[in-house]
């Protein structure tokens, strides 16, 4: 089933972010059969400030487990994070 995971930093955490990027993307290297597209939110400076996932999970625990996992989340990064059910309807297929 595929998951649309919402993470919007907390403001001003920019260096937070860079300092964790390298784990981040080891992480989602890891866990690539379950992250099918993914990549940062921009501000009006092109500065990252949150992160989108699509996910193909078991279900919203597993996506849920998956997101906790994350250096990211780990590092406190995050202001807040919605986990959504998600259907592709147009575009490439995952």
């Amino acid at each position: 089933m595929l998951f649309a995971a919402i993470c919007l930093d907390k403001p001003g955490h920019v260096e937070l972010r860079l300092s964790t990027r390298a784990a981040h993307l080891a992480f989602l290297e890891a866990h690539a059969p379950s992250i099918k597209l993914g990549g940062p939110f921009l501000d009006d400076n092109d500065k990252p400030v949150g992160s989108l996932l699509i996910l193909d999970c078991a279900d919203a625990a597993a996506a849920r487990s998956l997101l906790d996992g994350d250096p990211y989340a780990k590092a406190g990064l995050f202001e807040s994070v919605a986990l959504r059910p998600w259907r592709r309807v147009v575009g490439a297929a995952l």
